[in-house]
């Protein structure tokens, strides 16, 4: 049994909690309490926070209390939720890549008060749906990873909440931006994506290979959080000259319309 697999009591809480860390980083600090915007966003790539600060959008969040990252706030955002117009900041927190870094501050800002985290993360294509770049709503992953194995016992997949899943339906068909629904790779190697294991994910009908949502579906099931995961499929694994073209500002339009949307869905749901 190797070590990842053993010893899990998945029903005991942890000695070193999200919670605490905030508090040492506020008085080491000296940052005040506050809390962080109900939706909030990971931005593995950077590409999203990079624009939205090149272009003045945004302001760096001044109470997040996090020793890895900083946290940007998109401010007053209009969210047309069904029957009603809500205006929310949005937080953004970049960089976050990879599995481990991506639940580690999951878990704090949901110790912060956020009540929606949203994914993007950019994605190698397995199934040739159409050209790159696209979106991918996951609905499940494919758990090669490590870090889910700490927070839900061992299966082959994560899955998205049914319920918010359910909340999502349809509610892209408007914006003009293709997203498909599906299911994807999650793997802590990049660069040992050999031949045979792509085949092999592909016979499995995966649609794309990337590095988180199998964690964050972990931790959004064993903490009863909503957390919802897209992959922005974006090159072939660095076999195509294209490959990492976004689009114009590096797809911001693209991606702030699809955040827009998940946040109107989960807000009107929330009432």
């Amino acid at each position: 049994m190797p070590p990842i697999l053993s010893d899990k009591l998945y029903g005991a809480p942890s000695v070193f909690t999200a919670a605490g860390l905030i508090e040492g980083a506020q008085r080491q600090k000296r940052l005040p309490p506050g809390a962080v915007p109900p939706v909030c966003v990971l931005d593995p790539d950077t590409d999203l926070v990079k624009h939205l600060r090149a272009t003045q959008q945004v302001s760096r969040d001044p109470v997040w209390a996090c020793y890895h990252t900083e946290l940007y706030r998109l401010p007053g955002t209009s969210i047309p939720a069904p029957g009603v117009a809500v205006s929310s900041d949005i937080g953004f927190v970049a960089g976050a890549v990879g599995a481990p870094f991506a639940v580690l501050v999951a878990e704090q800002l949901f110790a912060s008060g956020c009540e929606l985290l949203i994914s993007i993360t950019s994605a190698g294509q397995l199934a040739p749906l159409r050209p790159p770049p696209y979106y991918i709503l996951i609905d499940r992953a494919l758990r090669d990873e490590g870090t889910s194995y700490h927070y839900a016992a061992p299966s082959r997949f994560s899955v998205i909440g049914a319920d918010m899943l359910h909340s999502l339906s349809g509610a892209f068909d408007g914006l003009g931006i293709p997203v498909t629904i599906g299911a994807t790779w999650t793997t802590d190697a990049p660069f040992r994506e050999t031949a045979e294991a792509i085949e092999r994910r592909r016979a499995e009908g995966l649609l794309a290979v990337e590095m988180e949502a199998a964690a964050l579906y972990a931790l959004a099931r064993a903490r009863n959080f909503a957390v919802v995961c897209f992959a922005l499929v974006t090159n072939q694994m660095a076999q195509s000259d294209s490959d990492f073209d976004k689009g114009a500002a590096d797809g911001t339009s693209d991606a702030l319309a699809v955040i827009k949307a998940t946040a109107s869905r989960y807000l009107a749901g929330r009432g």
